[in-house]
């Protein structure tokens, strides 16, 4: 019986890897080792040079090469054919995706050629009596369900952020095959065309460290200039609630929640939030957060570590003036 995890990797819109791609692999090599068995990574797009050994040094014990201009941009009708030929030709017992546009798309289509199921967007994974169980969020984040296949291979999506990468080695030793990606362009008939860039100030939401968040407790738009000024001190981005969205006093590409975007930083600061589920599964992974709400009673509070009780106009001025002494002191 197979006992290979197999990666597909993802790569930026610069052509390097993506940081998704080495948490899978991350995952994939404890498992693996759970199962006894190896890590294949599959990376598929044009103009792969180099990639091989980073991969390797993160993790994979085989990396299958896929260079065709057909792949240079991700789209299902070239991509999810390919993948399936590797698919069948590596026969895992699991296969990992991350939790992506690109992920969202193959991965339910891919199981479908394969005969199997995918559970998607899960938080954690492991093996047990030879099993491999998968965690994921639902009710909104207010629970965890967990889940095992009856088919194989298992198929899942990871949620970024949720398994930790491994330090590189460069010293690893590993295969590399090139293959065909056996692709009639007339076979895929979407195109793509051009693109169109959002300007985005500063951090990324999905990448930050720090994240200041507000609400409809902020009153209006103009306290979210307050709430910039503190997130670029401890250089990190700020949220919205989707109240705070909807209302106009921040960009919807900001929206945090089960209609915007899941989160994971190392600390989440909501200010004037009051905790409602939607937003609350948007933020269900953070470890670290600060609650600053008049209501004693708002939700946020069950879920915040440190919770303040007073309005922000008191307490985001404080802060950014204690921020400022830490860094003229750190100097």
């Amino acid at each position: 019986m197979a006992q290979d995890v197999l990666v597909f990797a993802e790569l930026t819109e610069e052509g390097k890897l993506a940081a998704i791609t080495f948490e899978l692999l991350g995952a994939a090599r404890r498992v693996a080792q759970a199962l006894g068995g190896q890590v294949a990574c599959a990376i598929l797009g044009a103009g792969l040079d180099g990639h091989s050994q980073e991969a390797i040094a993160r993790g994979a014990d085989r990396v299958l090469i896929v260079d065709d201009p057909l792949l240079k941009d991700y789209l299902g009708e070239a991509y999810v054919p390919v993948g399936e030929r590797l698919a069948k030709g590596v026969a895992p017992a699991l296969i990992l995706m991350g939790q992506t546009p690109m992920g969202r798309d193959m991965a339910p289509r891919l199981a479908a050629r394969l005969g199997t199921a995918v559970a998607m967007d899960c938080i954690d994974l492991e093996v047990r009596e030879g099993r491999i169980i998968f965690t994921r969020p639902c009710y909104g984040g207010n629970a965890h369900a967990k889940y095992s296949f009856n088919t194989s291979p298992a198929m899942a999506t990871l949620r970024a952020k949720a398994q930790e990468p491994l330090e590189p080695d460069p010293s690893r030793q590993g295969q590399v095959e090139r293959l065909e990606a056996g692709l009639d362009p007339a076979s895929i008939p979407t195109r793509l065309v051009g693109r169109e860039k959002q300007k985005v100030e500063g951090v990324r939401l999905e990448d930050a460290r720090i994240i200041v968040s507000g609400g409809r407790g902020m009153g209006g738009p103009e306290g979210f200039r307050k709430l910039e000024e503190l997130a670029q001190l401890l250089g990190g981005a700020v949220g919205a609630s989707r109240a705070a969205c909807d209302l106009g006093w921040y960009p919807v590409s900001a929206q945090i929640g089960l209609t915007g975007k899941v989160v994971t930083p190392d600390l989440y600061i909501a200010v004037g939030i009051s905790g409602a589920s939607q937003h609350m599964a948007g933020i269900s992974q953070v470890k670290n957060i600060v609650a600053i709400n008049k209501d004693p009673e708002a939700n946020i509070f069950r879920a915040a570590r440190w919770g303040i009780v007073a309005d922000w106009k008191e307490i985001i001025p404080l802060m950014i003036e204690k921020v400022k002494v830490m860094k003229e002191v750190g100097r």
